[in-house]
């Protein structure tokens, strides 16, 4: 039951409710959705002791999104450092904090990362489509409204469970927040054999910048091309951090709200925690992909999974 409720009173260019994503329904053409940075997602509802999976608020940018309560209550900040405000006072991410009646909170522009996420005791209420809340603006689901848009000015948030005793952030723990130049550990896919050596060698061995044609869909690298013998491929399912290699030879890296099929080849797949790295790098960081063995990576994600056992 709902203990109170938060009001919107102006709203960001892009703060969306998202959870653990949606799955089971890719053969149905529905895409993952969910927090594009899931660590920091994860450390959010972790910092209120909430299930890892609850939904949240995603906020991108920041852009002067205003909340505004009707009661106390503790929530969580994660991710992102989005110059936040509670009350006119800085308020630093990676930390629980309690949002007084007739307070506000505001988040200005990003000094550090691109993606906050905010969470609420025991998560936001919104309704479940095909099993998850997670907001997909392309497909039009999801969100407060099932309609898959952006929070407006004047929507009402409220959430299911009472505020509990908060947790400190562990002093050992890492958010994938940029500094500097970003190594981005990728497995090499079944069709990374057609691409040139050369080709090949430059992925690994060139810097890539992040392009302004970024989104939840994918994110556009821009460096010098690279160039397969294979002009297509027969469209197959696209997984989480796909590297897919239109004709221009600028790769794309396609993120939660990907279409689930492509035909264009692709060199490989990032890991699961360097597309949470991605989702928070503004455009013109500078990126290095990393090779590396798919057991590399199944064992640098179970290590990362470990962090919340």
């Amino acid at each position: 039951m709902s203990q109170g409720s938060i009001i919107v009173t102006q709203a960001g260019p892009l703060a969306l409710v998202q959870d653990g994503g949606r799955f089971g329904v890719a053969h149905l053409g529905f895409t993952q959705g969910g927090a594009a940075d899931w660590i920091s997602y994860r450390w959010a509802n972790w910092l209120l002791g909430n299930a890892l999976d609850c939904a949240a608020l995603e906020i991108v940018m920041g852009g002067n999104l205003t909340l505004e309560s009707d009661v106390s209550v503790c929530l969580a900040l994660a991710g992102a450092d989005l110059g936040a405000e509670l009350g006119g006072k800085p308020l630093a991410p990676n930390a629980p904090f309690t949002l007084r009646p007739g307070q506000s909170l505001t988040f200005r522009q990003p000094k550090a990362g691109l993606r906050a996420y905010l969470a609420f005791p025991g998560g936001l209420e919104a309704p479940e489509v095909l099993g998850s809340k997670a907001c997909t603006a392309r497909e039009q689901i999801g969100g407060l409204h099932e309609d898959g848009k952006p929070l407006t000015q004047g929507d009402q948030l409220t959430w299911q469970g009472v505020s509990v005793l908060p947790q400190r952030f562990p002093a050992d723990a890492r958010l994938p927040i940029p500094s500097g130049r970003c190594h981005l550990p990728m497995v090499l896919g079944a069709q990374a054999a057609h691409f040139a050596g050369r080709s090949l060698y430059q992925a690994f061995n060139q810097p890539w910048t992040v392009d302004q044609r970024a989104d939840r869909m994918g994110i556009r690298l821009t460096g010098q091309a690279l160039k397969s013998d294979v002009g297509g491929v027969i469209s197959e399912g696209i997984p989480l951090g796909a590297v897919q290699v239109p004709p221009d030879g600028q790769p794309i890296v396609l993120l939660n709200d990907r279409q689930t099929i492509g035909g264009y080849p692709r060199i490989g797949a990032l890991t699961p925690s360097a597309c949470a790295l991605l989702a928070q790098c503004l455009p013109g960081t500078e990126i290095w992909l990393q090779p590396i063995s798919a057991t590399q990576a199944q064992s640098a994600h179970r290590q990362q999974l470990s962090a919340w056992a």
